[in-house]
């Protein structure tokens, strides 16, 4: 593969570094229009290829793939560029700013027969991989409900609110481990720097069958929080992406309730079993995400984080924003 990479802003040089890792990467091209950030590009990695104009990647056809590494609000104009010259197209997170837009982009891809992919990136976490292995292992039981508090302190965005900016990273690890479409979204949040976006956000996700998640989302938090607790019927799983070592607790706490004359008569068990922390390999998720990526378009397949789990991404972020504009009011996804 030969890849050509839009925006060096803060991600993109994290994704040139292991596209030039990747042995089965064997050009990178890059461009941004700031022509600083390319200078840095070529006194970093002097292997890379910058390209002082976009039509320099788009029109290239030794680059037979393209990552979209910019602003959500040119996601749309850039991907549909790039599928009209024949790319298949790897997407910074959120895939696209509304949803009529992202599956304008799929069924162009579709027609094209071109691989369109999100670099969702902590779902190449081993983490939340380890994760995924217990739910479908069932050691977890029945899931009960999702909690995550994503908060910290900044940082302000200038385009796109809090939901906008943290949410696609639960969301999309949501859709993953649950495996499940989500009903309903239900949403408040409140903007107090008064610069008419979002900064603190609190969303309740409903999927039926008593299954429901949490989300506390926050840019006016003095501490930096990064956690899950995952609860089912036989184990519970915290998540803490802060913890250096133990990332991923598992606990064998919760309560048992073994008959209907039990559960009549509020009879419940309590379990407290032990904790364990599962040991967790050390690849880079970037690393994964990007091999993942390279593996689709050779195998022309539908790649772990496709365009499709983008749009389901999208789906909830635009029902939850409808939500809070409407102060609190339950919304179809």
């Amino acid at each position: 593969m030969n890849i050509g990479i839009i925006g060096l802003g803060y991600w993109g040089p994290n994704l040139v570094r292991n596209a030039i890792m990747n042995d089965h990467i064997h050009k990178v091209y890059c461009f941004d229009r700031d022509e600083s950030r390319l200078q840095k590009m070529k006194k970093t990695f002097d292997s890379v290829i910058c390209c002082n104009k976009l039509e320099d990647i788009l029109g290239a056809d030794e680059i037979d793939s393209v990552a979209i590494v910019t602003p959500v609000e040119t996601h749309y104009g850039l991907a549909k560029e790039a599928l009209n010259h024949g790319k298949n197209i790897l997407v910074e997170k959120p895939f696209m700013s509304s949803v009529a837009e992202a599956e304008e982009i799929l069924e162009l891809a579709d027609r094209k027969g071109l691989i369109t992919m999100v670099d969702h990136t902590f779902i190449y976490t081993s983490a939340v991989r380890k994760i995924k292995e217990l739910i479908d292992s069932g050691e977890l039981g029945e899931l009960y409900y999702y909690d995550s508090v994503r908060v910290n302190l900044g940082l302000f965005q200038r385009d796109v609110n809090v939901i906008w900016d943290l949410a696609p990273h639960d969301f999309s690890i949501m859709n993953y481990l649950i495996g499940r479409e989500p009903k309903t979204v239900q949403a408040m949040g409140g903007d107090h720097v008064g610069k008419g976006l979002e900064d603190v956000a609190y969303v309740h996700i409903d999927f039926g069958d008593n299954l429901t998640a949490h989300f506390h989302l926050n840019w006016l938090s003095p501490l930096k929080l990064r956690k899950t607790l995952l609860a089912g019927s036989k184990k519970m799983v915290v998540y803490d992406d802060m913890e250096n070592s133990e990332k991923i607790k598992v606990y064998n706490k919760g309560i048992d309730v073994k008959t209907k004359e039990d559960e009549y008569k509020m009879l419940i068990k309590y379990r407290w079993g032990d904790m364990y922390s599962p040991a967790l390999d050390n690849v880079e998720a970037l690393q994964a995400m990007l091999q993942e990526f390279v593996d689709a378009v050779d195998g022309k397949r539908n790649p772990i984080t496709s365009g499709r789990d983008g749009l389901n991404v999208v789906k909830i972020l635009e029902a939850t924003q409808w939500s809070i504009k409407n102060r609190g009011t339950v919304v179809e996804i």
